[in-house]
């Protein structure tokens, strides 16, 4: 950005700077905040990392007041491709049989155009499998893998896709709703894995990752979570 501000003309740089302050958001007031694409911070057993991890991707700000409270200011051109996946994550360490209950609570602000989707992404500690439970998503972006089936649990009703990404296997649920706030039933996801379609074993839980998987921002765009929590025992 410093580039553009020295082709202004000396009187116009304040409004410049204004400008560019405007477009970072919240950042600016915000606790903690960094442009740099591999950026982490953690407070109270929650790490948030940027992650700008795809190819052409642009410049990205996250932020946060605190692990419940964050969010990003992003700017990614219109190509195919997830440029990044800015998240917070929240590490359980207990196998699917031995927990009572895992769910976790989201409210998150977003915007109406570009190309994304608000993303839970869980793993099995031995990161071989990759649940994707999509909230909402804007623009055209499909998940990996092919339709299985729909169901409805924990209060939603989601498209499920089975797939492999080369490294692990993926499955996506897909909110058939489109949803901004609520709770997530984790276990009931994962029993129904285990369970119903014995894709996966009585695996232990790892991480609990949330946030957005951004294909394109352009001009930049604001992301922000109001409240975010996971509980499991």
């Amino acid at each position: 950005m410093s580039k553009p501000r020295l082709l202004l003309p000396l009187l116009a740089a304040p409004a410049a700077a204004a400008l560019i302050a405007l477009a970072a958001g919240p950042a600016n007031a915000a606790v903690w905040s960094s442009t740099d694409k591999w950026a982490t911070w953690s407070s109270n057993g929650y790490t948030l990392y940027n992650d700008v991890w795809g190819g052409g991707a642009g410049p990205q700000t996250i932020w946060a007041n605190s692990a419940g409270n964050w969010g990003v200011w992003s700017n990614q051109p219109n190509t195919g491709g997830i440029k990044s996946y800015p998240n917070d994550t929240k590490y359980v360490g207990k196998a699917i049989n031995s927990l009572s209950s895992a769910t976790s609570a989201y409210s998150v602000s977003v915007p109406s155009s570009g190309a994304f989707e608000t993303a839970y992404d869980i793993w099995d500690s031995s990161n071989a499998d990759e649940i994707m439970l999509w909230l909402n998503q804007t623009g055209p972006i499909g998940p990996i893998g092919s339709y299985v089936t729909n169901v409805s649990l924990g209060g939603y009703n989601w498209n499920v896709y089975k797939g492999n990404n080369g490294s692990n296997n993926v499955y996506s649920f897909l909110n058939t709703g489109r949803s901004t706030s609520g709770t997530v039933d984790i276990l009931a996801v994962l029993k129904w894995l285990e369970n119903s379609e014995h894709w996966i074993g009585n695996v232990t839980l790892g991480n609990v990752q949330f946030g957005w998987e951004i294909t394109s921002s352009n001009g930049g765009l604001n992301f922000q979570v109001n409240n975010y929590s996971v509980s499991a025992y």
